[in-house]
């Protein structure tokens, strides 16, 4: 995203821009240009076309990844205003490194609603805080709706925001992370292939809201290209019962689990939290594929 900084007369007319090209909206939502409406005059100017001519408009903030060597910007930049700042949203291709070839390991990566992220080193990054402003935005909305004021329309609007900016920053934090320890040890980064999870999940009407509120999606999309950019492979395996077979003699049943929290192989005894161990499976998976690529 990168913020603009327009003078009056130019984000008034930015801003008559918009609503003409979002007549039927309430608002001034956002506009897409291409590069016929749209050019960069190097990195710090960028030129656009509104109803009354072309402006020349200056760039406050280019982001991190922009300002870096070798990205370039292509296709249409997107005209966002935000709390009355504008913003431009641009696609940029960014270099990626040469693969070194088959990693020294995989690094399991466990995907669940408690505990967001759980390795298969055993580091555990709760959801706690994700389900605490969630519901705690749940019993506001329920509250809100009822009144049905603008106000209220309003503050629900704000709310819905900041709780998905909050959920954002978080899912930037653990995919940073898993893919620094994984660049760190030389390794890969295994993850389940959860597509269709929410149509084949059956849950208690408590749980909808945590289910259908699950990044795990948009939390796979951040580990994916930060691990793109780092020279880091992953890997989707299939996650089916990784969290009922035993890493210690592979033995595999529903009674392996007798706790969400808990494993406890019937067959040897082997225990641990149950999330550890679908962590490992899941990186052992990824070995198995990756022998069997090579075959």
């Amino acid at each position: 995203m990168l913020k603009l900084a327009p003078d009056a007369e130019q984000a008034q007319s930015l801003l008559a821009t918009m609503r003409a090209c979002n007549a039927a909206a309430n608002r001034a939502a956002e506009v897409a240009y291409d590069q016929r409406i749209l050019t960069f005059k190097g990195r710090d100017w960028v030129s656009i076309l509104t109803l009354t001519g072309r402006i020349l408009v200056p760039v406050a903030y280019q982001g991190r990844w922009l300002s870096a060597s070798g990205t370039t910007m292509r296709g249409q930049a997107d005209l966002v205003c935000r709390d009355g700042t504008l913003y431009l949203a641009v696609v940029i291709d960014v270099p990626e490194p040469p693969k070194d070839g088959e990693p020294d390991g995989w690094l399991g990566v466990d995907l669940g609603i408690v505990n967001l992220a759980t390795d298969s080193t055993g580091q555990a990054h709760s959801g706690k805080a994700v389900r605490a402003v969630r519901y705690r935005n749940l019993m506001l909305r329920r509250r809100l709706q009822q009144k049905a004021t603008k106000s209220a329309k309003r503050l629900l609007k704000k709310r819905r925001r900041a709780e998905a900016r909050f959920a954002r920053n978080t899912n930037h934090v653990i995919s940073k992370h898993l893919v620094g320890k994984a660049q760190d040890t030389r390794s890969g980064i295994a993850l389940e292939d959860l597509q269709g999870i929410r149509d084949r999940v059956t849950v208690t009407r408590a749980q909808r809201a945590d289910l259908h509120s699950w990044g795990f999606h948009q939390l796979r999309a951040f580990i994916t290209y930060k691990a793109a950019i780092a020279g880091v492979p992953v890997r989707l395996v299939d996650p089916r019962n990784t969290s009922r077979t035993c890493p210690a003699c592979g033995h595999c049943a529903k009674r392996n689990r007798p706790h969400r929290d808990s494993f406890l192989c019937v067959a040897c005894g082997f225990a641990g939290p149950a999330d550890h161990i679908a962590a490992i499976n899941i990186g052992r998976r990824a070995v198995s594929h990756a022998a069997d690529d090579a075959a």
